[in-house]
């Protein structure tokens, strides 16, 4: 393996385990490829989290859209991360249009503005965790229904803004959609306060619900057996999400499932894909 897709494998296995583990799932030919997939979704995902303010953030998703437009060849050399996607590029170059789109929407993340519907939260999900399960898939050599990408997307997300609530109420960033909130009477200010009252339990408990039937129609999906590694991300979310429905979970203070119990719901999944809802 080349030292750059060495190195997306590296800071997969450190910083997104699940995604990992599933890549060694895919035949090895395929694993470079997922690894610089992967390891480019994770690093734009971080972005709001390294600049803190609009500016800087804007800067560096710029840089990697001019990475992909092939205007930073020299700098993109230097960066481990860039060098291994933009030799995916060179080898598919069907996965360029939506990364760049995947980049718009993450600036969402940067301006710290409000998600104001579920319409909103799903065009979000679809253009950034829907966007890389499709691309999996495709670099897998299958085909899936663009429905089956939307709906693990969703799920995906959904889980990452549950997971991260805490972190998204301490610096004001709210994603849980202002319609969900509206109809269960909390406010924003509930999640800013971190103030988990029973209306914010109940907006909370709706998105959960809605994870749980994204993970159900995936599973009802017909998905060919080549394309099945690009799901296995998905084998630890059912199980955490029946845990954050205990009265007693705090959702500032969200359930943790232990690496070698994730890492065994992934491998129970690749033996039995049907276990991914299970």
């Amino acid at each position: 393996m080349k030292e750059s897709f060495a190195y997306c494998a590296d800071r997969l296995r450190e910083t997104d385990r699940d995604h990992f583990l599933a890549t060694l799932f895919a035949p090895a030919e395929k694993r470079e490829a997922l690894f610089a997939l992967y390891a480019f979704d994770s690093e734009i995902a971080r972005v709001r989290d390294l600049a803190r303010e609009l500016m800087p953030g804007e800067i560096r998703l710029q840089w990697w859209h001019e990475v992909l437009s092939g205007e930073r060849a020299g700098e993109a050399a230097a960066n481990p991360i860039a060098a291994a996607v933009t030799e995916i590029l060179e080898r598919f170059d069907f996965v360029r249009e939506p990364l760049v789109e995947l980049i718009e929407a993450h600036r969402f993340d940067v301006h710290n503005e409000p998600m104001e519907s579920v319409e909103a939260f799903q065009t979000y999900a679809e253009r950034t965790a829907g966007t890389i399960v499709d691309l999996a898939v495709r670099l897998l050599g299958g085909r899936i229904e663009s429905t089956v990408a939307h709906e693990s997307g969703s799920a995906l997300t959904i889980a990452n803004l549950l997971s991260q609530l805490p972190r998204h109420a301490a610096r004001r960033q709210r994603y849980v959609p202002s319609d969900i909130l509206r109809h269960y009477g909390a406010g924003p200010e509930d999640i800013f306060a971190m103030r988990a009252t029973p209306e914010l339990r109940a907006a909370l408990a709706e998105l959960r619900l809605r994870a749980r039937r994204n993970l159900a129609r995936v599973v009802a999906a017909k998905i060919p057996e080549i394309a099945k590694p690009a799901f296995l991300p998905l084998a630890p979310l059912r199980q955490w999400l029946i845990d954050m429905e205990k009265p007693s979970c705090d959702p500032f203070r969200p359930a943790v499932v232990s690496p070698w119990r994730r890492q065994w719901r992934i491998w129970r999944a690749a033996k039995s894909f049907q276990r991914i809802g299970a």
